[in-house]
């Protein structure tokens, strides 16, 4: 019997600043921080897949001066988590589209890609390996050239981040950074898109498997 992921409950971990996720949080945040420009010459296109609550760029954007310059879209699936986020953004004073829609769908992006920072965060250990492959190598249809791509995924074993860093070079991403702490499971990764965007098709991405 398989067990389904409670994925409201799941950002519960967050209220605990020593938790794991907590800290996966802030190390995502400081990646998103260094991905957005000081001074914007024109709009920055961010979107994030899976978004969840929006905690990483929604509080990263609270902050962020040229927030206003900002066109983000966050698509998440799980209602109460899509309610969440859009009152996040309304308390915070912030234009941040939620879509309530399933992010394998490439058709959801269309109209806010290709971007200058794509959020692939909680979803890589989420999914099959053939599924994470196939998603790296789909990327250059959401990011411009030039723009960065953040992801997060578990070391445990077995361990996939060393072919999750190959796939993503192959997908002509240069590695800007890899944090994995040696005391805990989790690794976030920053690349930046040397390639040339592609057009948007219409694949599914994945399929969650839990």
């Amino acid at each position: 019997m398989s067990v389904v992921t409670d994925w409201v409950a799941w950002h519960d971990a967050y209220a605990d600043p020593a938790s794991a996720l907590s800290r996966r949080l802030r190390v995502v945040q400081d990646q998103i921080r260094r991905a957005l420009p000081v001074q914007p010459p024109r709009r920055v296109d961010v979107v994030s897949l899976c978004a969840g609550c929006g905690h990483d760029l929604i509080g990263v954007l609270s902050e962020y001066p040229h927030a206003d310059r900002v066109r983000a879209r966050l698509v998440e699936l799980d209602p109460s988590n899509v309610a969440v986020g859009r009152a996040r953004c309304r308390a915070a004073g912030l234009d941040v589209e939620i879509v309530r829609a399933d992010a394998a769908d490439l058709s959801q992006y269309r109209g806010a890609v290709p971007a200058d920072l794509v959020l692939l965060c909680g979803v890589l250990g989420n999914i099959s390996d053939r599924d994470v492959r196939f998603t790296i190598a789909s990327l250059p249809q959401l990011c411009r050239t030039g723009g960065t791509v953040i992801w997060t995924r578990s070391r445990r074993t077995p361990d996939l981040t060393p072919k999750v860093r190959r796939w993503f070079a192959e997908a002509s991403f240069d590695e800007i950074e890899f944090v994995a702490p040696s005391d805990a499971m989790f690794s976030v990764g920053a690349c930046r898109f040397v390639g040339r965007d592609a057009p948007l098709g219409s694949a599914r991405l994945f399929t969650f498997t839990r």
